[in-house]
Parts: structure tokens; C-alpha cells; sequence
């Protein structure tokens, strides 16, 4: 089976260029759209419908960064996530703390002003950490990259769970 990247022609790199990856996507899944199967076999169209999920899943993994560093990961025979390997940076892990704390300070007062700050600095780190692993990628430094992965799945949970609340607020 190919992977994710060759299903849309691409390089298999953490870089790449959305566009690119949109056309091709949108390439790919207009072959299997289900009006070009109505008068195929059960077969043919059980076929489209597996390739369609396929692609769609990929599109999905290739779009998000964290998911797709996640899979470049996998594809070196990593597992950003083996719940054997506990081990995270201590700083982190403090920052990650002092960062749920002030989540819930901004919510037990409902600071709308405050929690747009804090969701711009939670922004800025989902930023730096995403160019911190493309340019570790392009040395194949994969154990620092598993350790930004988790980190980056950390951040974005904190952006969804702060942008929810903003949601709430308005």
C-alpha cells in the first residue's frame, strides 16, 4: 500500500504546501464520487466507498500538523504516543501546569480580555512548536520530534478547550 503522501503525489515531508495537497485531494476523491458508480456492480461500489475513506482519512492526517508529524513518526516506526514511554521535559511539564492554572483562574473570574491574551500566547506556542518540528524533520531528529508531537497535542487541547470558552463567553 502506498502511503498518505504518495495517494496525493506529494513528498513525504512534514513541509508542505496546503494547495497543493487540496487540489490533489479534490482530484482524487471526484474519481470515486458516487454518481460515477450508480450503475456499477456492489462490488465496484464497495470499492469506491473503501477508497473514499481512505482518502478522506488521509486528507485529514496530512492536513492537521500534529497529525501528520504523528504519521511520519509511524512511518519511521515511532510511537509518539506508547503509553510506555512516559518521559516529558520537566520544564514543560511545569509549564504545562502553570499554563491549566491560569485557564482556570481567567474562567472562575470570566476575564474575556485575559483569556483572549492567553489564547494568543497558546497560539504563538502551537506556532513555534509546529516550526520547531519542521526544521527537525529536515535533520531527522525523531526523538525530539516525538517529544514536541506531545507537547503540540497538549497545546492544541489547551486552544480548543480555550477557544470553547470563548465561545461560551460571547
Amino acid at each position: 500500500m502506498q502511503n498518505y503522501f504518495e495517494l496525493f503525489f506529494l513528498d513525504v515531508d512534514f513541509s508542505l504546501d496546503y494547495d497543493i495537497l487540496e487540489s490533489s485531494y479534490q482530484s482524487q476523491i471526484s474519481k470515486f464520487h458516487p454518481d460515477k458508480f450508480v450503475t456499477k456492480s456492489d462490488k465496484d461500489k464497495f470499492s469506491a466507498l473503501q477508497n473514499t475513506s481512505l482518502i478522506n482519512s488521509a486528507f485529514d492526517t496530512l492536513k492537521s500538523p500534529l497529525t501528520r508529524a504523528t504519521y511520519l513518526l509511524d512511518l519511521q516506526g515511532i510511537n509518539a504516543f506508547d503509553e510506555k514511554d512516559t518521559h516529558m521535559d520537566s520544564n514543560f511539564l511545569m509549564s504545562q501546569i502553570d499554563l491549566r492554572e491560569q485557564l482556570e483562574v481567567i474562567q472562575q473570574n470570566k476575564d474575556e480580555l485575559e483569556l483572549d491574551n492567553f489564547i494568543e500566547i497558546v497560539s504563538a506556542k502551537v506556532r513555534d512548536n509546529i516550526e520547531q518540528i519542521d526544521q527537525l524533520f529536515k535533520v531527522d531528529e525523531f526523538d525530539k520530534i516525538k517529544n514536541l508531537v506531545r507537547e503540540l497535542k497538549f497545546y492544541n487541547q489547551l486552544s480548543a478547550q480555550s477557544n470553547q470558552l470563548m465561545d461560551e463567553w460571547i
